[in-house]
């Protein structure tokens, strides 16, 4: 009895782990601490030796080859090609089988997303017009952190529509794909070179191959993957696209159909259950032992590659690539003589652009394609809710940090946009938060999937040569 109780313990915190790491509100809490310990220690006396260490050269050399970056590089160039690749699969899974497959769905997080990328960059550009040192940092207002916004929706569990949950996660996802678009076109890294593109082109070309031909295996897509990277990152073009053109040629389908998969292991089980030996918590038999194997390798078979690697990779940016990115990007000394006795135009752009521009946009574009009969509202979900879950919308954090560094080679203006990021971010959660919590009163009814995004009658498929990806 002790021994199927420790069993049952052990089962308990393993799934308690899982979940643990699989949670996106617990990613943006680490986030969230790796960033103040990044500004206390860019505060205190002594502690300036942290943001130092990031710029320490880190540099390959392997005979005549040679690429020359520093720590901060490898984070922001490497590290987050990472989180991109992942954001690519995320957006590609959403487009095939989630919010964004069908039109109905889809339209109205497009259209939110657009408001809310519009709006602020318009916002920035207003506090920012004819000064040339810091117009170019008006993309700067236009993202929204997905972990945060989710984990802030999270505190108040079972009070929030789910209309509301599902309707933000597509909306800061369509937002990602912009800021892709955004970064790739207006935020080179340095000179463009189209020989490197021709040759990241070519890669990216071989992978598609690979796609089509029903390779499967993991290592196919990674080694060649690397080579994309590098390329990428040499043309001028920023490295971190090079995870979104890869999760692009991901495959998205597993080796066997629905079908053939439910016979098999239907099979399977069925073979389980007359060679059980009764004991239910020993698999003594060798021949339940073989049917177990022959079921993982069935559901390997069902599993895309696409699905797994999303999976494998969402711990680790949740807890390392993220985390490490806040230590590195987002020290910045807590000091008034920074703002030089005024509020830099930088300042008021990404303030109200964020705090103000994001939920007017979001919303906006909502009420008119809502009204314009282009969109349904989601079922359950009222204006004044939809509305609320804008303002959350306002948290930039992640990606405004990543294009600040790119958007301005001043250092005292980068360090400028990094406070007025945290400290507007930070508004931004807790009036989301509170704006939430007031027009979100009382357990919110359970819908279904259709429900909470209504779609199309007439669902119209996405197409076939994305789906074959």
């Amino acid at each position: 009895m002790e021994g199927n109780i420790s069993q049952y313990r052990n089962r308990e915190i393993l799934h308690i782990f899982n979940n643990f790491m699989h949670n996106e509100a617990t990613g943006g809490i680490l986030l969230l601490v790796c960033a103040i310990i990044a500004v206390i220690l860019a505060t205190v006396p002594g502690g300036q030796w942290f943001d130092r260490m990031w710029d320490l050269n880190a540099s390959i050399n392997i005979g005549s080859f040679s690429l020359e970056m520093t720590l901060r590089n490898w984070v922001n160039d490497a590290l987050m090609a990472v989180f991109f690749f992942v954001v690519g699969l995320e957006i590609k899974r959403e487009i095939l089988v989630g919010q964004l497959s069908s039109v109905k769905r889809s339209v109205l997080p497009i259209m939110a997303a657009i408001g809310g990328m519009i709006v602020p960059a318009l916002i920035f550009s207003i506090f920012n017009h004819g000064n040339p040192e810091t117009s170019h940092g008006w993309g700067i207002p236009m993202a929204t952190d997905i972990a945060f916004a989710v984990g802030v929706l999270s505190i108040l569990g079972d009070r929030v529509p789910a209309g509301i949950k599902v309707f933000l996660t597509a909306l800061a996802i369509v937002d990602d794909l912009g800021a892709i678009i955004v970064l790739a076109i207006f935020y080179p890294t340095h000179t463009l070179h189209f020989n490197f593109m021709l040759y990241a082109g070519l890669i990216w070309i071989m992978l598609f191959i690979f796609n089509r031909a029903r390779i499967k295996n993991m290592a196919f897509y990674i080694i060649p993957g690397i080579f994309l990277w590098y390329f990428t990152y040499k043309s001028g073009i920023h490295a971190t696209i090079a995870g979104v053109l890869l999760a692009t040629v991901i495959p998205s389908r597993g080796n066997i159909n629905e079908i053939k998969f439910q016979t098999k292991i239907g099979y399977l089980l069925e073979k389980f259950r007359l060679t059980s030996n009764a004991q239910v918590n020993i698999l003594a038999s060798p021949e339940q032992q073989h049917i177990i194997h022959s079921m993982n390798q069935e559901i390997d078979k069902v599993d895309p590659l696409m699905h797994r690697l999303e999976n494998r990779l969402h711990p680790i940016v949740n807890f390392f690539v993220m985390p490490i990115f806040a230590l590195a990007n987002a020290g910045v000394p807590l000091s008034l003589d920074l703002f030089g006795g005024s509020i830099p135009s930088i300042t008021l752009g990404i303030f109200f652009g964020l705090l103000f521009g994001k939920p007017i946009g979001i919303f906006l574009f909502s009420f008119l394609s809502i009204k314009c009969r282009l969109a349904d509202k989601p079922s359950g979900v009222t204006w004044i809710q939809l509305a609320s879950a804008g303002v959350l919308g306002g948290i930039g954090f992640t990606m405004s940090i990543f294009v600040n560094g790119l958007a301005f080679s001043d250092p005292a203006l980068v360090d400028i946009g990094k406070i007025s990021i945290l400290l507007t971010s930070t508004t931004a959660a807790l009036c989301g938060l509170l704006a939430v919590s007031l027009t979100c009163k009382g357990k919110a009814r359970k819908l279904t999937a259709d429900q909470i995004l209504p779609q199309n009658k007439n669902k119209v498929k996405t197409n076939n040569n994305i789906q074959a990806l």
